[in-house]
């Protein structure tokens, strides 16, 4: 039996054991508050947990698909990974092992991390249970870095090392990068990036996007991929960046064209006094869950 929180801390606060239960719910949500190498502020280790409270003050009913999405699925949210003592390549071979165990069981996996390194672990997950996929990042950064003080597991090198696994990647709101991320990205053939300059004037963008990436897409979305007045409590702050509509527009059309096979959210570094980021993210998670069960692909 699968650890699970109880009605006061799971996801959305659902009472109903039948819709939170591992084993009848086909979603899980799963947090890796794993924190070791952000460069910036600090505090996204605090991040999962802080989602999910704010997720209690999520409405269950959704206007845009009018459906209550977790009636569909049901949806069981699990206790944090335990990451005492455990590094880089330790950390994500916990958090691989973790997540293919739930992949195996057939569960639609949602993931909130910490720093962005975890999405590795997730990533190679999903590569031992589905071929052909693209990896859908939403960001302010490339993290496109060989290593970032002399660390290859760092959060500005994690899609460096999904690039490294031969995945097909598609960027959408990079506006911060480095020399060597900017010149990997026009060498390869496996990586295609939006940039937030060539994402306001229409949008023009998102189909172009869509078209590049295969029919199954696993999605990384990095807080600080949305604009500071969406998304103000991340570990490094980007202006410019996604607007809330225009997020939800071009995630519901990746929903509607493509499988989105599982998803994370991570880099949310909770402020005392500012409940706006955990909120804006537990909304973001629940209106992708939402759109991936209108389309009737969970």
């Amino acid at each position: 039996m699968k650890q699970i929180y109880n009605t006061e801390n799971n996801f959305l606060g659902i009472d109903d054991s039948t819709l939170y239960n591992y084993e009848t719910s086909k979603v899980v949500i799963q947090s890796a508050p794993y924190e070791y190498t952000s460069s910036y502020l600090q505090g996204s280790d605090l991040g999962p947990a802080a989602i999910i409270e704010a997720s209690h003050f999520v409405e269950f009913f959704d206007e845009e698909t009018a459906q209550e999405a977790y009636k569909k699925v049901g949806i069981a949210t699990l206790h944090p990974m335990d990451f005492e003592g455990k590094y880089n390549q330790d950390a994500i071979d916990l958090i691989e092992s973790e997540t293919l165990e739930h992949l195996n069981n057939n569960k639609f996996v949602i993931s909130l991390g910490a720093e962005h390194t975890v999405s590795l672990g997730f990533v190679k997950a999903f590569q031992q249970k589905f071929t052909d996929f693209s990896v859908l990042q939403i960001d302010a950064h490339s993290d496109l870095r060989s290593a970032y003080n002399d660390n290859p597991y760092s959060h500005a090198s994690v899609l460096a090392r999904i690039h490294d696994l031969n995945i097909p990647i598609c960027q959408v709101g990079i506006r911060a990068q480095c020399k060597e991320e900017y010149d990997l990205i026009q060498s390869s053939e496996n990586i295609h990036t939006w940039y937030a300059h060539m994402i306001q004037e229409n949008d023009a963008w998102m189909d172009e996007c869509i078209d590049k990436l295969n029919d199954k897409v696993y999605v990384t979305i990095d807080a600080d991929g949305f604009d500071p007045s969406v998304m103000p409590a991340v570990g490094t702050a980007e202006p410019g960046g996604l607007m809330w509509h225009q997020g939800l527009k071009f995630l519901r059309k990746v929903a509607e064209k493509k499988q989105i096979i599982g998803f994370d959210i991570v880099e949310c570094a909770p402020k005392e006094g500012e409940i706006l980021t955990q909120f804006n993210l537990a909304k973001l998670l629940y209106k992708l869950l939402g759109y991936c069960c209108h389309y009737n692909k969970v």
